[in-house]
């Protein structure tokens, strides 16, 4: 049988297509501050929720032994404990389901001997990061069960751009079996590309500050921050020193956002804008032209985010919009790379 067949390529794609539901859960999890509802990590057997009142009320009492029930959550109900407890566990559910699709094909592939040694390496490569982005989950969520009852946003944005990065890995990976014939590449292009990529990464990482955070629910006026000011005064004196109000300090970190996404708006505008000087193949031609698309409709509901005060319905749809504009530049970039 034929080595890195079809086979492989739809299980590459639909390991991509359970990452982005992990994503899209994993946002809706924090934007209901659902992530601390579950203080203890099972592997096993936490896949299976509370199953009777007992259960639910044993669950209830562990999660009242923590700072986010004795400081934030002190007048909550079962109900309301079962809310949220619902978002968390349907997370880590999805990040088993994930692990299990991952590994089970992969040894059924390797076992037929359907993987080239090249795909064996990066399914490893895969593998590792999966791994990883768990490990990092469970770091996340322990350093909110000490003194304060929020996660660190350091943390959460390790978790968020491991997540962004396995799926680009993997979606890279489907992309080298998709398209195996070589291609001249324009060096300088491709750079800019790749330059333009990494400023998409440093902004990721800003948008899961921000979320962390909850740096979205000040400043809601765009195009100025506040009261016809470019920048509020208070991310000077937020932290000290200085310098920390740009990495941990709200107004600050709302601020570098704000930056950069017009950084990225602006290398996207210069990729379009050069490639018109370049003979382009048709799938060159789409990638340049959807990551167009996307990088204006994120900048929007960036805007709106900010100006609705994080609504959950648009929180979510922001961070989507950071996927698909992901996926957009992963493809793009594999098209000009050789």
């Amino acid at each position: 049988m034929k080595k890195d067949n079809k086979r492989v390529i739809y299980w590459l794609l639909t390991g991509c297509l359970l990452i982005f539901i992990m994503v899209v859960v994993g946002g809706i999890t924090r934007l209901t501050h659902s992530g601390l509802s579950i203080s203890n990590y099972k592997l096993i057997s936490g896949t299976i929720p509370p199953m009777n009142d007992t259960e639910w009320q044993e669950a209830f009492n562990l999660y009242k032994q923590y700072p986010e029930y004795q400081k934030l959550n002190n007048q909550f109900t079962l109900q309301d404990f079962k809310d949220i407890y619902f978002w968390e566990w349907l997370h880590r559910v999805i990040g088993r389901f994930i692990g299990l699709i991952f590994f089970i094909p992969f040894l059924y592939f390797l076992i037929k001997k359907q993987l080239t040694k090249e795909t064996i390496k990066k399914s490893i490569i895969l593998l590792s990061l999966g791994a990883f982005q768990g490990f990092l989950g469970w770091y996340m969520v322990k350093s909110g069960l000490v003194d304060n009852p929020d996660v660190s946003h350091y943390r959460l944005a390790a978790h968020l751009t491991t997540a962004f990065i396995t799926f680009a890995y993997t979606f890279w990976v489907a992309l080298d079996l998709m398209f195996l014939h070589k291609k001249e590449v324009n060096k300088a292009f491709r750079n800019l590309i790749r330059l333009g990529l990494a400023f998409l990464l440093v902004q990721i990482i800003y948008g899961a500050f921000v979320a962390g955070l909850d740096a979205g629910f000040i400043h809601n006026h765009w195009p100025m921050m506040s009261e016809g000011k470019f920048m509020h005064q208070t991310v000077y004196i937020e932290q000290n020193p200085w310098y920390k109000n740009f990495t941990e300090g709200k107004s600050g970190v709302q601020f570098v956002h704000r930056i950069l996404a017009y950084i990225v708006v602006v290398f996207i505008l210069l990729i379009w804008k050069k490639s018109k000087k370049l003979n382009l193949t048709i799938l060159q031609s789409k990638g340049i032209n959807i990551l167009l698309i996307m990088v204006g409709l994120q900048f929007l509901l960036g805007v709106f985010t900010i100006l609705l005060q994080v609504p959950v319905w648009l929180g979510v749809a922001h961070q989507i919009g950071a996927f698909f504009l992901l996926s957009a530049m992963t493809f793009t970039m594999h098209r000009f790379s050789k």
